[in-house]
């Protein structure tokens, strides 16, 4: 076995149907008592829910800001902070998706106070050290134990109105995460064991979801596995995927999640013949992969039917090399070179919505 070190995140961690009542006692726990509840437009309804409860515990709820957006733009953080500030509120909490968990993050670490979030995607940020903020049309990350929420709760309930077609993408999101940290520069045996368990929950549960939306059972346990996939996530380096995702995201604007479904299986071709021995422990968690961790995920793809061409997201086939030149403007861990030609055909057949095969470049 090579060496390697290992770093546990800290961090606490609830999960369960009908969690989320123990909020005001984790708030009483942290020592807090005016939360300002966090959430996107959309998820406006669960941020008053959650209030009422709040409130009905005896606890002062100071305020609610209701404006995340995606990619997590600075001038939203800004103006939440002034929120924060003017009601005098002592925690955040978030309740929603990737994007209102970012809000959460990037409050907590300017303005010091505690963050408890409550996830109803599956992005896996919220157990994240990792920030990821947009500021004048570019996205930069960085990774900071102080982004880290104090309390994470998982309670499957709010996810149930997630419709499946969202729950597919949002999987696939969890699911990338995972599938980088098994080749990860600084990837270590507990790694890999989370992201492998990480990835076979989800691939076995969100076709159920997909055939059952109604059931709780599947949904339980995909949140269990964006859990999983989300620690690796904070826990390894990231590489090829998030950087196209990134550059994608945050310069041209198109969907977080969607935009991990088209990338993913063209990124994984591409590092594919570097990483030989990851790709055998794919395939094996992987249904239907008969030994082909490519075929594989193409299979689980075509059954969640998630989008397949970045074209279909609102990129423009001029936007190519515009984003080749981004993501390969400097080298990062990769378990293979970034070769600009080769990550050109590979974003191109994102683009136009190919197959991914692994047949990019020298290495064949």
């Amino acid at each position: 076995m090579k060496e390697f070190e290992y770093n546990g995140l800290p961090g606490r961690v609830i999960f369960g149907s009908g969690s989320v009542e123990k909020l005001p006692a984790e708030m009483e726990r942290l020592g807090v008592s005016r939360p300002l509840v966090l959430s996107t437009p959309g998820r406006s309804p669960f941020a008053n829910q959650l209030s009422h409860m709040i409130q009905d515990a005896s606890i002062t709820v100071a305020g609610t800001f209701t404006h995340a957006e995606p990619h997590t733009p600075t001038s939203v953080t800004d103006k939440a902070a002034v929120v924060l500030e003017s009601v005098a509120a002592d925690c955040v909490v978030s309740i929603g998706g990737g994007s209102v968990v970012g809000l959460g993050k990037a409050v907590s670490i300017r303005t010091g106070v505690p963050h408890i979030s409550i996830p109803t995607t599956y992005s896996g940020s919220e157990v994240t050290p990792i920030l990821g903020e947009t500021h004048d049309g570019v996205k930069s990350t960085r990774s900071d134990p102080k982004a880290l929420p104090a309390v994470v709760i998982y309670d499957a309930d709010f996810t149930m109105t997630l419709p499946p077609s969202f729950c597919s993408t949002s999987g696939i999101n969890a699911i990338a995460h995972a599938i980088e940290a098994l080749y990860a520069a600084n990837g270590n045996p507990m790694i890999s064991l989370l992201a492998l368990e990480g990835i076979k929950a989800l691939a076995e549960a969100l076709p159920r979801i997909i055939q059952d939306p109604g059931s709780r059972a599947p949904r339980d346990d995909a949140l269990y596995g964006a859990w999983l996939c989300g620690t690796v996530l904070g826990s390894s380096s990231m590489g090829l995927h998030h950087k196209l995702c990134h550059v994608l995201g945050g310069s041209l604007a198109l969907p977080h999640a969607e935009t991990h479904a088209v990338v993913l299986p063209h990124a994984l071709s591409y590092n594919a013949p570097a990483i030989t021995d990851q790709m055998a422990k794919l395939a094996a968690v992987l249904p239907g992969s008969d030994g082909d961790a490519l075929h594989g995920l193409e299979l689980l793809l075509d059954k969640l039917q998630v989008p397949r061409a970045l074209r279909d997201l609102g990129m423009k086939e001029g936007d190519v090399v515009k984003a080749t030149e981004m993501a390969t403007g400097s080298q990062y861990p990769n378990p293979r070179a970034l070769e600009p030609e080769w990550i050109g055909e590979l974003i191109r057949r994102a683009w136009a919505g190919e197959t991914a095969k692994a047949d990019l470049g020298s290495l064949i």
